[in-house]
Formats: structure tokens, C-alpha cells, sequence
């Protein structure tokens, strides 16, 4: 299993918010253990596909303070069960943005049904420290997407 828990970016504002979507097949293979008989979605995979989702939106405005790092989960709540297959719609609203660090609101849902929510709090890393082929490819492909549309949509 790849660690990409965003497939496409839906539409954002860059500092502001995100709404995103991710679908694991009932094919990936940690299905198989969690758990045998009933598979869903770890709690631990839904709250880091949230992470990811907010971390393209703070990204997003290119700011020279770096890439978003999760550093804390902070009310994480889970009111129901993922399965396989189903389309999660990720949402992130940026609360607080400081230079140093920056805190998102954020939930995950299935079919318009609120399946969990968290607040998270990042901190930035300079992107000279991470290897130089780092690319977020979700994130540069909505961009290129909005620039050729002419904003965010």
C-alpha cells in the first residue's frame, strides 16, 4: 500500500480549506487483517488521510516557512464504520495560520454522513530538508488544473 491518501483535491481555497476524496479498494491488502470478517477503514488511516488532505491546503500557498507536518491530533472522534470501496470526502478548514504553525479543523465522510473528525496542528519543515525529486503530485495537478481554469474551484 502506497501512504497517498488523497486522490483528487475537489476544491480549495490555499490557507482557507480543502475537500478532497479518497476510495480504498476492498483489493489493499490490510482488509484482510482489519478486521477478518468485517473490514473498515483504521481509524489511524482516516485521521491521516485528513492530515494529508489539510496539509495540501496550508501547502498550497506556497509560503517559504516549508511543508505542513502533523504534530498533533487533538478531539479525534470516530462515529462509524469505513468500508472498502466507499468514496470518503475529506474537509479541512484552516483555523488558525501562524508562521510557525498552523491549526485545521477537519472530518471525513461517506455518502454525506459525518464518520469522523479531528482538529490537527502542524508545524512547517523548510523544503530544502526533504530529498530533491519531493513532489506532492495531487496537489501540483489541481493547481495546474486551476491556473489553466483561472482559480480555485
Amino acid at each position: 500500500m502506497r501512504f497517498l491518501l488523497v486522490d483528487r483535491i475537489v476544491r480549495m481555497e490555499p490557507g482557507i480549506s480543502i475537500e478532497a476524496e479518497k476510495t480504498l479498494p476492498a483489493s489493499e491488502e490490510l482488509f484482510h487483517d482489519h478486521f477478518p470478517g468485517f473490514p473498515v477503514v483504521p481509524g489511524v488511516l482516516l485521521t491521516e488521510m485528513m492530515a494529508q488532505a489539510a496539509g495540501k491546503c496550508l501547502n498550497a500557498q506556497r509560503l517559504p516557512r516549508g511543508a505542513a507536518m502533523l504534530v498533533e491530533i487533538r478531539n479525534a472522534k470516530f462515529r462509524g464504520w469505513v468500508r472498502p470501496d466507499e468514496t470518503i470526502r475529506l474537509h479541512a478548514k484552516v483555523d488558525r495560520d501562524q508562521p510557525a504553525f498552523a491549526v485545521v479543523s477537519t472530518h471525513a465522510e461517506v455518502g454525506g454522513r459525518k464518520m469522523c473528525s479531528a482538529e490537527l496542528m502542524f508545524a512547517f519543515k523548510p523544503i530544502a530538508e526533504f530529498a530533491p525529486d519531493y513532489r506532492d503530485e495531487v496537489l501540483e495537478s489541481f493547481l495546474a488544473q486551476t491556473s489553466q481554469t483561472g482559480g480555485s474551484t
